[in-house]
C-alpha cells in the first residue's frame, strides 16, 4: 500500500489541472448549448408531420454526430448501465434534458440486453445518436394506407381475430459507437423502430415534435411477424426472394416485461433563450 506523504504540490500544477478542469466542463457546456439552440432553430417552423429543411436536417446531424458521453457527462461504469443478475429484467434509464412543444432531448440509457420494445413516432422527424456502445436496431416503414396494406390475423388462440399491417424493412443491423446519427421521418426513413443493447449504451434521441396525447401523437407499440405468416388478402404481392424484407405488424398494449424509468440528468445544463 502506498502511503501518501506531507509534500506541498507546487501551486502553478494545482492551478493548471484546475484550469484544465474549467476548461473541460466550459467545452461540453458549449456542446449541450449549441445541440438545443441548433434543435431551436431547426424547428422553428415545423409542427406534426412538417419535415425541416433539408440542409436543418444536416445542421442538426453534423452537431449530434460530434457528441460523445462526455459531453453529457456519462460514463459506461455508471449504475445506469450495470448488466442485471437472476434472470432480472433489464432497466430502462431516461435522462431529461429538455422539452417544449417543438421538440424534445433526452437520453436513454441500456444495460447489456436491455430493449426498447417496437414503437411508432407519429408525425414525428426523430434524431438517435448513439454515444456509446453496440446495439442492434430493426425498424419498419408502413406499406401503404389501403385496405391492401391490410391482413387479418386469425389466430385459432385469439378470442377476437385483428388486422395486421403490411410493413418493410429499413434497417436491422448492428451498430457501434461513433457512428453517423441515424434520423427517422414520418413516413419512412424507419419510423417504428426497436433497440437491442449488446453492451451497456446511451442514446441521445431528439424528437420533433414530441408525443403528445392530447394531440394524437401518441405511442403505440406492436409485435412483428414473418410475411408468410399470414394468408395474403385484396393484391398484396412480395417476390419470394424478397419476402425476408417485409413483417406484418400489430399493434399491441404496452409490454409489462419493459421497465423505463426516469432520473435526474446531472450533466451540463441548458440555458432557455
Amino acid at each position: 500500500m502506498g502511503i501518501e506523504r506531507n509534500v506541498s504540490k507546487p501551486k502553478g500544477k494545482v492551478y493548471g489541472e484546475s484550469k484544465k478542469n474549467r476548461r473541460k466542463q466550459k467545452k461540453t457546456t458549449v456542446v449541450v448549448q449549441k445541440l438545443y439552440e441548433t434543435c431551436k432553430e431547426v424547428f422553428s417552423d415545423c409542427g406534426p408531420g412538417v419535415v425541416p429543411s433539408p440542409d436543418k436536417v444536416e445542421r442538426l446531424k453534423v452537431v449530434l454526430d460530434s457528441m460523445t458521453e462526455v459531453d453529457v457527462g456519462l460514463r459506461p461504469d455508471m449504475t445506469f448501465f450495470k448488466a442485471t443478475t437472476g434472470g432480472e429484467i433489464p432497466r430502462i434509464t431516461y435522462l431529461h434534458l429538455y422539452a417544449c412543444e417543438k421538440f424534445s432531448i433526452g437520453i436513454f440509457c441500456l444495460p447489456p440486453t436491455g430493449v426498447i420494445p417496437l414503437h411508432n413516432h407519429p408525425g414525428m422527424t426523430v434524431f438517435s445518436k448513439l454515444l456509446f456502445g453496440t446495439m442492434h436496431i430493426k425498424s419498419y416503414d408502413w406499406v401503404g394506407n389501403g385496405p391492401d396494406a391490410m391482413a387479418l390475423n386469425a389466430d385459432p388462440l385469439e378470442e377476437h381475430p385483428s388486422r395486421v399491417r403490411l410493413a418493410k424493412v429499413k434497417v436491422d443491423s448492428e451498430f457501434t459507437a461513433p457512428c453517423n446519427t441515424s434520423i427517422l421521418y414520418p413516413a419512412d426513413g424507419g419510423n417504428m423502430h426497436c433497440f437491442k443493447a449488446r453492451t451497456p449504451c446511451a442514446v441521445l434521441d431528439v424528437l420533433g415534435p414530441p408525443y403528445c396525447d392530447p394531440e394524437g401523437r401518441h405511442c403505440e407499440y406492436y409485435m412483428d411477424f414473418p410475411f408468410t405468416k399470414f394468408s395474403v388478402v385484396n393484391s398484396i404481392s412480395v417476390p419470394v426472394e424478397e419476402r425476408d424484407g417485409y413483417a406484418w405488424l400489430e399493434e399491441r398494449d404496452r409490454p409489462k416485461d419493459v421497465t423505463v424509468v426516469g432520473e435526474v440528468y446531472s450533466g451540463p445544463k441548458i440555458v432557455e433563450k
